[in-house]
């Protein structure tokens, strides 16, 4: 990657109304994060809307710089070193800023996540569960947050483990995890999807969840209560056709009610190393044998190199069809009787003009007030 390169993915995802899946789409039409940037004031002006806010190039200069002044460095998707299962998901980070050991990225991995007020057994379980783990050539990824993710980075610090966190590669949340995560960066790896300098807020957890979830085959919840970030790490596991895995618990004990509910609810019950590498066995394989996903996974059908340029008549089909009620793309691609890349097309415009909202799923509606 380039220097001006990664100085123009870095502004175009810092850029305002881009996220994830606009990043993605941007570089498939244009090839390039800077032809993005060059299109987007007309696709937005296209769109019905305002010119985004586009990141400076000074701004980004600066990010860069903080990066490599604390020691990290770029993975950028599409290109070798981001981790290739991860690059599955359709929200995808297309950025990651890494300190410590890139090499784990390729080894087998598994997450483990967990309650924050953990049991003193459970902590125990799951630092004895990543060991065996990690002596099996299983690379363990968590949170970094209290409880059994601070448990398993424990229990694999010596044969390797990957900490997620949801605030930028200087930053320690929770403070007293600041050793941990510390010794994470030396002995094994920590990634982050926010520039240096962020704080985490609450809607910064579930997007860590969804990387720490998409970097695995597979995810073990510990011990965690109903409707705590566990249960959406899980979810979101499952929603991208990775395994579940759960110890269970004593029905007397709320923290054990979410893993429970997850083996009711289908998930694999586990209870030791031998069970989590059986479940794990079918993904693993699969890992090993795919790389660089970023065309394969991620383009969208008819989208990627087309050259309908949509007029007015097929903007007006798609916006009637949009409401405020998420709605499936392809329902929309159907219903218009449109090409899917000029339906894509305009989506993107109106992404880029902020009147459109992306939901999970592949859905879309329209931008409450629009």
């Amino acid at each position: 990657m380039s220097e001006a390169d990664l100085l123009a993915r870095i502004r175009l995802i810092r850029s305002q109304s881009i996220g994830p899946i606009t990043f993605r789409q941007l570089l498939l039409r244009f090839g390039s994060a800077e032809a993005a940037l060059r299109a987007v004031p007309d696709l937005a002006a296209r769109g019905g809307g305002r010119m985004p806010a586009l990141f400076g190039e000074d701004q980004a200069r600066r990010e860069r710089d903080r990066v490599e002044a604390i020691g990290g460095r770029y993975l950028s998707i599409g290109q070798g070193l981001y981790p290739p299962l991860l690059a599955e998901a359709d929200n995808a980070p297309p950025l990651l800023t890494a300190l410590g050991d890139i090499g784990l990225l390729d080894q087998p991995m598994v997450a483990m996540v967990g309650a924050r007020n953990a049991s003193a057994a459970a902590c125990r379980f799951a630092r004895g569960l990543a060991h065996e783990l990690g002596r099996e050539g299983t690379v363990v990824v968590s949170g970094l947050a209290r409880g059994i993710d601070a448990a398993a980075h424990e229990g694999a610090l010596d044969t390797g483990t990957v900490g997620v966190i949801a605030g930028g590669l200087d930053n320690f949340y929770p403070p007293e995890n600041e050793r941990l995560q510390r010794a994470v960066a030396e002995r094994g790896l920590v990634l982050a999807e926010m520039p240096p300098g962020t704080e985490p807020r609450a809607r910064h957890f579930p997007y860590r969840n969804r990387i720490i979830a998409g970097l695995c085959p597979g995810t073990i919840v510990v011990e965690a209560a109903p409707r705590s970030g566990s249960l959406i790490t899980a979810r979101l596991a499952a929603e991208m056709g990775r395994e579940v895995m759960a110890v269970p618990g004593s029905p007397l004990d709320p923290r054990a009610q979410g893993c429970n509910g997850l083996i009711r609810d289908g998930a694999t019950l586990v209870q030791n190393a031998a069970e989590v590498l059986e479940a794990l066995r079918p993904g693993l394989g699969r890992v090993r044998s795919q790389r660089d996903l970023f065309s394969a996974a991620s383009e969208v059908p008819g989208f990627a190199g087309t050259t309908d340029e949509p007029g007015e008549a097929e903007r007006r089909t798609v916006e009637e069809l949009l409401g405020p009620s998420p709605a499936p793309v392809d329902e929309i691609v159907r219903l218009s009787g449109l090409e899917p890349g000029a339906v894509q097309l305009v989506l993107l415009e109106l992404d880029l003009a902020g009147r459109l909202d992306r939901h999970a799923g592949g859905k879309v509606s329209f931008r409450q007030g629009e």
